[in-house]
């Protein structure tokens, strides 16, 4: 049996839904209440990348992907506008 790739993702806070996490998240990257860096995404780059870069750890590709407005993080064309929290624990933090 296959082991999945989301056995390993941080997880969100009891409680609160990945829906709702992602929301709040875009919605501080929008306003400015978490501070972004942009890049455009080139191409062969993919957001666990971008995470393990930033954070030291790919599995927090999903607060890439919620800043940025991004559905699903596995189909991220090079061209794609994507914000990165300056701060992990500032992202994470809008959703406790």
């Amino acid at each position: 049996m296959a082991i999945s790739r989301y056995n390993f993702t941080r997880r969100i806070p009891e409680g609160v839904s990945i829906s709702n996490a992602s929301f709040l998240i875009f919605r501080a990257a929008s306003n400015g209440t978490i501070k972004t860096k942009n890049i455009v995404l080139e191409e062969g780059r993919r957001l666990d990348q971008l995470a393990g870069e930033n954070y030291g750890d790919g599995a927090y590709w999903w607060v890439i992907a919620a800043a940025s407005g991004i559905g699903w993080g596995l189909q991220v064309p090079a061209g794609t506008l994507v914000r990165i929290p300056v701060s992990l624990e500032a992202a994470i933090g809008v959703i406790i």
